[in-house]
């Protein structure tokens, strides 16, 4: 099978390197999505193993559409009986683009119809009541040609479970997951981040440094289409003979607001990592760590609410504090225009966006890291 996998603006590479790593060396990224071919083996082990990837899709066809008539008839001559029983609960998930058929709603009304017709006709149902297996479908239309796609992930994968409490601009998991990835960081460095909210990137950070599957715990549309076998057990099984369970280094997080840290405290004990995260109040400041060679990354505030007449002393603070350290990478993600001018101009920097939000994600490295 053709599979899509989504990603966010600016981590393309990132997610490249994370499936090279996982073992699919060919999955070119093109337009925001890497490419890659599998089977349902591979479908359960990338929704339980990716960190940085957003969804997994399964790409069902693609063909010419300028037309209605020629989206229905493409979408109609797909095996969709296949996937789907004539229960499934059809939601529809559209964008286009550049093409002379542009309504997002018109368009997956037509694939829906044209779905249904198909199963009425493979499968002899007369009714359909929806009250089985949810199955979005993807609708791209780019430059007139359709490429349609059933969700395998259902929830994004972003959706850990271990984030339950609410807490003011937090990071989405994949976001936080991609930047530790790119932080150089391993299990025998430190980690810190001094601005810790409501603790994802120190959460991240220990999942990965345990090898702990992020969605080891979750569930996925795809176990419920007629077509899958057992693949999540084995996944989830393979995923958990690989943990690591012997030391690592210290990870650090703290944050000036008790009710920060006492959100993080309960994120990190669902997430199964609260021995390995060390959780303090304290201003950035005042942050000094003993060990040589670690990694500095956060999520400071960026001054929507605060002006930012008042964030330069904030950066200026958290600069002294990264340079009193030895041999230590930084990598933070700020909307604020005063962080390079705090921190000085950066090894590193990329455009990343949170909520919708545009941010830079600076880096600063030693010079023995640079050109890695």
């Amino acid at each position: 099978m053709r599979l899509l996998i989504p990603v966010a603006y600016g981590l393309e590479s990132t997610l490249k390197r994370e499936l090279s790593r996982l073992g699919y060396p060919s999955a070119p990224c093109l337009r925001g999505r890497a490419l890659l071919e599998g089977d349902w083996s591979d479908v359960a082990r990338l929704n339980v193993r990716l960190r940085t990837g957003e969804r997994v899709l399964v790409g069902v066809g693609e063909f010419p559409a300028r037309t209605f008539e020629e989206l229905f008839e493409g979408a109609r001559a797909l095996p969709w009986e296949e996937f789907l029983t004539p229960h499934a609960a059809i939601r529809m998930d559209g964008k286009c683009a550049e093409s002379a058929l542009m309504a997002i709603k018109a368009t997956g009304g037509v694939v829906k119809k044209a779905i249904l017709s198909r199963l009425a006709e493979r499968t002899g149902a007369a009714r359909f009541d929806e009250s089985g297996e949810r199955a979005v479908v993807g609708v791209s239309l780019y430059r007139d040609v359709a490429t349609l796609t059933l969700d395998c992930s259902g929830d994004g994968l972003h959706r850990r479970g271990y984030r339950v409490l609410a807490y003011e601009a937090p990071l989405r998991e994949t976001t936080a997951a991609a930047i530790v990835f790119d932080s150089y960081y391993r299990p025998d460095r430190a980690f810190a981040d001094p601005f810790c909210g409501s603790g994802t990137l120190a959460v991240e950070a220990a999942l990965f440094a345990r090898n702990i599957a992020p969605g080891g715990k979750r569930q996925f549309d795809f176990t419920r289409w007629r077509c899958v076998g057992d693949v999540l057990g084995r996944a989830r099984e393979e995923a958990r003979e690989e943990e690591y369970r012997g030391e690592i280094a210290p990870i650090y997080a703290s944050d000036l607001s008790p009710a920060a840290v006492a959100i993080a405290k309960r994120h990190a004990a669902f997430a199964g990592v609260e021995k390995d995260i060390r959780f303090s109040c304290a201003d950035v400041k005042d942050f000094a760590a003993a060990e040589r060679g670690g990694v500095l990354v956060s999520n400071p505030p960026y001054g929507e609410r605060m002006g930012r007449g008042d964030l330069f002393p904030l950066y200026r603070d958290f600069s002294r504090a990264y340079r009193r350290l030895q041999d230590w990478n930084c990598s933070f993600i700020t909307a604020c225009p005063d962080a390079e001018r705090a921190f000085g101009r950066p090894d590193r920097r990329r455009v990343l966006y949170n909520a919708n939000l545009r941010c830079t994600l600076y880096s600063y490295f030693p010079a023995r890291e640079r050109g890695r």
